[in-house]
């Protein structure tokens, strides 16, 4: 079977690789292939951030056109996904002199750095945040640092200092890098496309109907994204596959349409500019949104990916499952949409057909007098996945329960919609009797499993716990205003 061409811009160069199989990684191209041993191999499944490297697109058009830098886990991001991308190193941001790039010297000169093996990631992180907000003019505060290094792990050295580099670097001489150079050679490889030859083993459209006629002739190809759940596959459960469907190419997939009532988010679009968009509508979301995984992960993956992976503790899914949201699936006979709860039918198993793809998110806008809370319990802050997840979203008429819908994850094969729960909230006044009552219905409504997260019976105690502090929170900013609970409030 044919392997395609990759080809991506690296220090200013076009770079040609051949004969790279469908399922192998950036990191292993780089530090096997490329002998570029400087990207470091930790936890080879994106959660210690090591193998961070940063990769550039072109983004907007004519004179707006500018290349937008996004750190990522190279031992997670499938080789091939790097085709017409233009790629950055540890080893690619030194002059020729030998002159440090301020993302390295700010960390030499905060003393950021011990044992030094996570060194190198924690520097391309950095030199994406630099590209974006330093170079930009932008300040680098401390909250946006800390959004910036979520990904990173650090054992010894402490993060105290690491964060001191990255708002170091702006008083350090500024360093420009030759965008108008690079974006010409991104359009070089734009207009040079790559064919979709039958026996292909990495099949990547760029349109969407090329996108439905290959997965309707391709049934058996596995479908990828992001790759931050398949890249484990690769990684941890040494699957291969013989030919691999890439979603991301198809513009169409990475849009967010704005509708009067709702908005659409593509399948393909990142989490990280998906999550954006759902910020912008529900500001009370961000910081929700910044605890979804690490920023190389949200930089990679994307919403569809994660919603069609039917994990039981994906954080996305219980959020849009009490926002009211529908998925739509698409295939060449035609396209059907329907409640997101209704999409899994298993564990890990949906509704979508052999020759579908999950094309769009439907997402409702925010109304007034809306209270949504989201709450996420897991062991870590920033980084780590769910033991429980808990979303709920109200409308009160004179005191009652006008509307009611809750998302739940972490409790069952799937993530589900607490209807009874609902159905218990429905019509009664919004008092403490009623929460007490529905806390009774929500802990009994599941019957989850106890794992390494958590077991059966917290995650049961949680669950009414959670319910209790939204009461509790709704109280306390009732008696100053509904409207900016809604507009200003912060997930706590």
């Amino acid at each position: 079977m044919n392997h395609p061409v990759i080809q991506f811009v690296r220090r200013g160069e076009i770079v040609s690789l051949r004969d790279v199989p469908p399922t192998r990684t950036l990191l292993q191209v780089l530090r096997e292939d490329l002998h570029c041993t400087g990207t470091k191999e930790g936890c080879n499944e994106g959660d210690c951030g090591a193998c961070t490297v940063v990769l550039g697109e072109a983004q907007g058009k004519g004179e707006n056109q500018r290349i937008h830098y996004s750190a990522v886990n190279s031992c997670i991001r499938l080789a091939h996904s790097v085709h017409g991308l233009a790629l950055w190193t540890a080893e690619d941001l030194a002059a020729t002199d030998g002159t440090l790039h301020p993302a390295q010297q700010a960390m030499v000169n905060c003393h950021a750095s011990q044992c030094g093996f996570c060194t190198p990631g924690f520097v391309m992180s950095l030199f994406g945040l630099y590209q974006n907000h330093v170079a930009q003019g932008d300040t680098v505060t401390r909250e946006l640092a800390q959004q910036a290094l979520s990904g990173n792990l650090c054992r010894c050295t402490g993060y105290r200092p690491i964060l001191d580099a990255a708002q170091h670097m702006a008083q350090l001489p500024t360093v420009q890098l030759d965008e108008s150079d690079l974006l010409q050679k991104l359009e070089l490889l734009a207009q040079e496309g790559r064919g979709l030859e039958a026996n292909s083993s990495y099949i990547s459209p760029n349109t969407l109907p090329a996108l439905l006629a290959a997965r309707a002739a391709h049934p058996d190809a596995q479908l990828v994204a992001g790759c931050t759940d398949v890249g484990l596959w690769i990684n941890k459960l040494h699957k291969q596959f013989a030919k691999v469907l890439d979603v991301t190419r198809v513009p169409a997939l990475r849009n967010i349409e704005d509708y009067p009532h709702h908005i659409a988010i593509g399948a393909a679009l990142t989490l990280t500019d998906a999550f954006s968009a759902l910020v912008a509508d529900r500001p009370q979301l961000h910081t929700f949104a910044t605890r979804f995984a690490g920023l190389p992960v949200r930089n990679s993956g994307t919403l569809g990916g994660n919603v069609a992976n039917g994990s039981p503790i994906g954080d996305s899914m219980p959020l849009l499952i009490a926002l009211g949201a529908h998925v739509v699936l698409m295939s060449e006979r035609g396209h059907r949409a329907m409640p997101l709860e209704q999409f899994y039918t298993g564990y890990r198993q949906n509704q979508l057909a052999a020759d579908e793809v999950l094309a769009w998110i439907k997402v409702p806008k925010a109304t007034p007098g809306e209270l949504l809370r989201v709450y996420k319990i897991s062991k870590r802050f920033d980084d780590d996945i769910s033991a429980v997840c808990l979303a709920i979203k109200l409308h009160l008429a004179e005191g009652n329960v006008a509307q009611a819908s809750i998302g739940v994850g972490g409790v069952a094969a799937t993530p589900v919609r607490a209807l009874q729960t609902e159905a218990a909230l429905l019509g009664q006044a919004w008092t403490l009797d009623t929460v007490q009552q529905a806390i009774s219905t929500l802990r009994g409504e599941f019957a989850p499993i106890s794992d390494m997260r958590a077991s059966a019976s917290y995650r049961v105690q949680v669950l009414g716990n959670l319910l209790q502090r939204f009461w509790l929170e709704s109280q306390g900013m009732e008696q100053i205003n509904l409207d900016a609970f809604t507009l200003a409030g912060e997930n706590t």
